[in-house]
């Protein structure tokens, strides 16, 4: 049997989600886990792969079952072999032909920025932080030279393994709640560190360095060296993919549909 998980976890502690030699990653402790539950090797994919110290709200990972267990087992199972900082919310049987990645529609990210002139401290790792003061709305207008099919070279690092830098952005939004702008991304796929240089570069708009329309501009360019420097991982959030409901996944999620804004308030 094939089944989907939902996994939520803090990455501040990670050097990302895909396994690595040394093992401190988090599909390293959550194969850890389920094979426990499964007392046997259990190897998994996942719908995005996230770096170093970026969380997920509801990653989608698949794994082919060895073994018949409950699907409270794979969660509440799993769930006692994992650090504090990772959980599996749900469990749900799928077809054999699922894959968390490849049967994805699209994929969408959040970054919070607190945008205050003193650094934060309870929020310290989950939150992006700039002292100077930001302009949002025009932040939100260069934000819109991002949406639609192009070639996000200028936004792609240069380890990215994506055969094709072309991906369509369905959605790049800017908005502000007191002192923590949230930023908003969707899309059918996304290239290595591209939300995070989108950022960035909104960044610079937002101090006033540059026009709205420099974002555009950088697009058009394809020059990663022409854009401003990747932003912190602090503040990303793999938020989760969208899939056909065929697949029968659930469709909403609180920890999908809402981050809630009053918790990173200063």
């Amino acid at each position: 049997m094939k089944i989907a998980l939902g996994v939520e976890y803090d990455g501040s502690t990670f050097a990302g989600w895909q396994s690595q030699v040394h093992g401190n990653t988090v599909q390293d402790v959550l194969e850890f886990a389920l094979s426990q539950v499964a007392a046997m090797p259990i190897r998994t994919g996942c719908a995005g792969r996230t770096d170093s110290g970026v969380h997920a709200l509801s990653q989608v990972v698949h794994f082919d079952a060895p073994i018949n267990r409950p699907l409270s087992a794979w969660v509440r199972g799993a769930n006692a072999h994992l650090p504090p900082t990772v959980a599996v919310r749900w469990a749900v049987p799928v077809a054999d032909e699922f894959h968390a990645r490849f049967s994805a529609t699209s994929r969408r990210y959040r970054y919070l920025l607190l945008n205050r002139s003193v650094r934060p401290a309870l929020q310290s790792g989950k939150v992006g932080w700039f002292h100077l003061p930001l302009d949002v709305a025009a932040m939100a207008a260069g934000a819109k030279h991002l949406v639609g099919e192009y070639d996000f070279t200028t936004f792609r690092a240069a380890e990215c393994q994506a055969k094709s830098p072309v991906k369509r952005l369905h959605r790049a939004s800017v908005t502000r709640h007191n002192d923590l702008i949230v930023l908003e991304f969707k899309a059918n796929a996304f290239l290595h560190h591209m939300v995070r240089n989108m950022v960035g570069a909104l960044v610079h708009v937002g101090k006033g360095s540059r026009s709205p329309e420099w974002i555009g501009e950088l697009l058009a360019g394809r020059d990663r060296a022409q854009a401003a420097p990747t932003f912190n991982a602090a503040g990303l959030y793999f938020v989760g993919a969208d899939y056909d409901v065929g697949w029968g996944l659930p469709r909403r999620d609180a920890g999908v549909e809402v981050l809630e804004i009053a918790d990173y308030q200063a």
